[in-house]
């Protein structure tokens, strides 16, 4: 817990992705309404990705934290944010101080699984 405060304290930047439903299309039927919203998550996660690469690419350390998840209301007070605004992550970006310690990556062939 204390190194992600400190990783948050600590950012020189904090991107706060929010999800905005109003725009999305509506349906008469509930399943196909899920949908929609899902779809919708599933393309703020993959912006979110897209700024974690490049974030990299510029040489910038980025991680994305769930913690808006769990206390959206929180998020929304503290920022000033409006109720159709829904809180989705938090990522601090930055240069690192320090080089972190890694673990050794596998090899291709610990992950890869042939079906036959």
């Amino acid at each position: 817990l204390r190194r992600s405060l400190e990783r948050v304290l600590n950012a020189p930047v904090i991107i706060i992705p929010c999800l905005y439903l109003n725009d999305l299309d509506t349906y008469p039927d509930p399943e196909r309404q899920a949908a929609e919203t899902t779809m919708a998550i599933q393309s703020l996660g993959c912006a979110v990705q897209n700024m974690l690469l490049a974030a990299f690419a510029l040489g910038l350390a980025a991680g994305w934290m769930c913690a808006p998840l769990f206390a959206p209301d929180a998020v929304r007070t503290a920022l000033h944010l409006t109720d159709d605004l829904h809180p989705q992550a938090l990522i601090p970006i930055g240069y690192l101080a320090q080089e972190p310690k890694r673990r050794p990556r596998r090899s291709l062939a610990e992950l890869i699984v042939q079906w036959q």
